[in-house]
């Protein structure tokens, strides 16, 4: 009989493990993001896989290879389409922003004098400019050269379209070997994690995925209707910044007023300070169909996190995995939830499934 390893040699073991585990991330960290990326184009297919399979009566392999040619072809056409448009749009914008922060420096030689006290706004303009044009180039900068990069861009999307589908023909095998691993005592719990977590990924990330299209289609109609220059640039922007809980929003709304401000509307004869009344007005009305009505319809509560949570989070993803940390700052909390509430329960004693919070009431992660 062969014999069972000690207490001592278990912890070595998962110790050694663990940091075997640390070392490879960090040594191949490069491959992290196209495989994080391929993990969740997978995870948002797979519904669709089942769903065209099951409607078709086809095999899952074929009914997984037509929607990714169907995605390569999307992929291929849609450059073709408005990208071009759109790179035009941002690199318009990027420079009206950096002539607006640019234009604020002359009011750097006024000293005001208050109660006897003087202000220089020179210290305090600079300190502004320099932290915008800081940000608009951590922002604006790594997307330009990723998306003017063709090489580079190609061997990434190579990389996700395989691996996501290998992934997503081969998932329920995937599954099925992970429950074969778990020890049998410890199946039952492992099935209900998976189904919160799943349950959580599937509320943010795929309702994400549909409300960051229709709040983009919304901000788009709309800043086109009122005249707001770069509309296409702006609604796509608003669209991604929907992934960014509690303060995209205001993001947007900061970038939207400096361009009515500065650009004024091109069809209405208003004065440009009116103009960017309209455009706060019209987005604090969008604000409140998108906290009240699209949110809580699209995603619903699996979030269930307080703002100054989320707000944390957003900046340690952004120091460990830079945009796609922010993005996807929500539903890791709420995952490591699941797993900590798990493990407060074992270390207690207590039923981890006993007291789980209902599903259907509005999340608080966007407020």
């Amino acid at each position: 009989m062969r014999p069972r390893w000690t207490r001592t040699t278990k912890i070595i073991i998962v110790v050694l493990a663990l940091v075997l585990t640390a070392y490879l991330l960090y040594r191949f960290s490069i491959i992290i993001p196209p495989l994080a990326i391929a993990v969740l184009l997978a995870y948002i297919i797979t519904p669709l896989a089942d769903f065209v399979s099951t409607r078709l009566r086809l095999s899952r392999k074929p009914a997984v290879a037509g929607i990714y040619l169907v995605l390569v072809a999307l992929l291929i056409t849609a450059p073709l389409l408005f990208i071009p448009e759109l790179l035009r749009q941002l690199g318009a914008l990027s420079t009206e922003l950096e002539n607006f922060i640019a234009s604020t420096r002359r009011l750097s030689q006024i000293v005001i004098i208050f109660g006897g006290v003087e202000v220089d706004l020179g210290v305090l303009i600079d300190s502004f400019t320099a932290s915008a044009r800081e940000g608009l180039q951590s922002f604006a900068a790594p997307t330009f050269n990723f998306l003017l990069n063709v090489v580079e861009f190609l061997v990434f999307g190579i990389v996700v379209i395989v691996v996501s589908f290998y992934l997503t023909k081969d998932g329920d095998k995937a599954l099925a070997a992970f429950d074969r691993l778990v020890p049998p005592a410890y199946l039952d719990d492992a099935r209900r994690l998976r189904g919160e977590i799943n349950a959580v990924w599937a509320a943010y990330l795929r309702g994400q995925i549909i409300l960051a299209l229709v709040v983009a289609l919304i901000l788009t109609l709309a800043g086109f209707a009122l005249g707001l220059r770069f509309a296409l640039a702006l609604g796509i922007l608003g669209g991604l910044l929907e992934f960014i809980p509690s303060v995209g929003h205001g993001l947007w709304l900061v970038i939207a007023l400096t361009v009515a401000f500065v650009e004024g509307s091109l069809w209405f004869p208003l004065q440009h300070w009116a103009f960017a009344l309209i455009v706060l007005g019209t987005h604090v009305v969008f604000q409140q169909v998108d906290l009240n009505f699209l949110i809580p319809r699209i995603i619903g509560g699996h979030m269930r996190l307080h703002p100054l949570v989320v707000i944390l989070g957003i900046v340690i993803g952004a120091a460990f995995a830079g945009v796609l940390g922010i993005a996807l700052a929500a539903p890791t909390i709420a995952t490591l939830r699941v797993f900590g509430r798990y493990i407060y329960a074992g270390l207690f004693d207590l039923d981890p499934f006993e007291h789980l919070a209902p599903v259907d009431a509005p999340t608080a992660s966007h407020d």
